[in-house]
């Protein structure tokens, strides 16, 4: 099933790279978080940024957000720096622990991200997603408040893919989906990938970042040790022909 896709109704400026972090520093209560990153995301590719608990991702990602302010360095979206606020429009955002407003129906946070997102509310849109997704079309009338952590994933991953931006930042996305759900949503991705569309997702779960992402980044105790296709990753730090994305993980953050 093809997903609908509504481009973004604000124009951007044209650029190869969707998100670019130089030299990014940050330091939380005196400790640094963040040690000089770089890295590049190109527009349309499905990009996976790896790393232990603590590693930085979601510090970097509150940076792009302009929920924390790097001590150091420069971010841009689209080549326009990250802090102006209509730099930021080509965005649509998961956190990792997403919580609709518990009092509001699913369909209500849908129509309701849709006036924040200015786009128009699609009954037809919404019923393909949450279909792709495999959420079920009654869930739309519960309050959020008597959902299940999958059911709240999915619905924010709804929101997501219905806002029409051309770049997704996606924080863990997969954390609480059954399998039968993570596989559609992979699919749901590759769909979106197809029609032009980008995501930078985080996950610790390499098997799904070797399987879906064109290129990953590895984040380690706030600095970047590699970046580059799975595949690459693999041969580089992997120490064996038959390595695991895995064993080259533990190999590269070892070294």
């Amino acid at each position: 099933m093809a997903l609908i896709h509504r481009p973004a109704r604000h124009p951007r400026p044209m650029n190869a790279c969707a998100i670019e972090f130089h030299n990014v520093h940050k330091q939380l209560a005196g400790s640094p978080v963040l040690r000089g990153v770089d890295l590049q995301v190109r527009a349309g590719e499905l990009f996976g940024l790896v790393g232990v608990n603590g590693a930085g991702k979601t510090t970097l990602l509150k940076c792009l957000f302009d929920f924390c302010t790097p001590d150091q360095g420069a971010i841009a979206i689209f080549g326009q720096a990250h802090g102006h606020s209509a730099a930021r429009q080509p965005l649509s955002f998961l956190p990792e622990r997403f919580q609709a407003p518990y009092y509001l129906t699913g369909g209500d946070f849908l129509r309701y991200l849709a006036r924040l997102h200015n786009v128009r509310h699609d009954d037809a849109a919404v019923q393909q997603v949450i279909a792709a997704l495999d959420l079920a079309p009654e869930a739309l009338r519960r309050p959020a408040r008597d959902y299940s952590k999958g059911m709240m994933q999915k619905l924010g991953l709804a929101a997501c893919l219905l806002s029409g931006k051309q770049q997704l930042v996606l924080d863990e996305p997969m954390s609480g989906l059954d399998p039968k759900a993570r596989a559609r949503f992979k699919q749901v991705l590759r769909e979106a990938r197809a029609q032009g569309r980008g995501a930078l997702l985080t996950s610790h779960a390499l098997a799904d970042v070797e399987e879906l992402c064109d290129r990953m980044s590895i984040l380690h105790a706030g600095r970047m040790l590699f970046t580059g296709t799975p595949a690459e990753c693999r041969a580089r730090h992997g120490g064996a022909a038959d390595a695991s994305l895995e064993q080259a993980f533990l190999n590269c953050i070892a070294a």
